[in-house]
């Protein structure tokens, strides 16, 4: 007779009976090992982790500098790290060129960027008048041969 699930969950887990052992080959895709844990030749020359009561100052250092240095290139987010540079020089170019060029003082007070401004403004205009200038005129060679140029 084999156990109720209420009375299973109280016995002891090594006590139970096993399932029989199967005479059937063992599938040859599954890896095999050939060592135990206890029977490995190829066995460490280091314990690990040391002591690093029983360290040199030199070589507890050495250690230390190696970890540094495997866990930077682990936690290394390139793609992560170049976006939020991004992010931050845009954040600071957006408040510097608003803060400069189009943010007002209180009324009534000349901002100290009022001369920037002014020539900003210059430039836009120049630059919006050239524009105008080129889509009035018209430059093409038919045109030039009308007017007989």
């Amino acid at each position: 007779m084999l156990p109720s699930p209420p009375r299973l969950a109280t016995l002891d887990p090594y006590t139970l009976p096993k399932a029989p052992l199967t005479t059937q080959p063992t599938p040859s895709l599954s890896p095999t090992f050939p060592y135990t844990w206890q029977s490995n030749p190829y066995t460490s020359k280091r314990t690990w982790p040391p002591h690093f009561d029983s360290l040199s100052p030199k070589h507890r250092f050495s250690l230390e500098r190696r970890y540094r240095r495997r866990a930077k290139l682990k936690w290394a987010r390139p793609t992560w790290t170049k976006g939020v540079k991004l992010a931050q020089w845009g954040s600071i170019l957006f408040v510097t060129v608003y803060g400069v060029l189009f943010m007002e003082g209180p009324e009534g007070q000349k901002g100290v960027f009022s001369g920037i401004r002014k020539w900003c403004g210059e430039q836009a205009e120049i630059a919006a008048g050239a524009r105008a200038g080129d889509a009035l005129e018209d430059n093409t060679p038919a045109a030039a041969k009308s007017t007989g140029v």
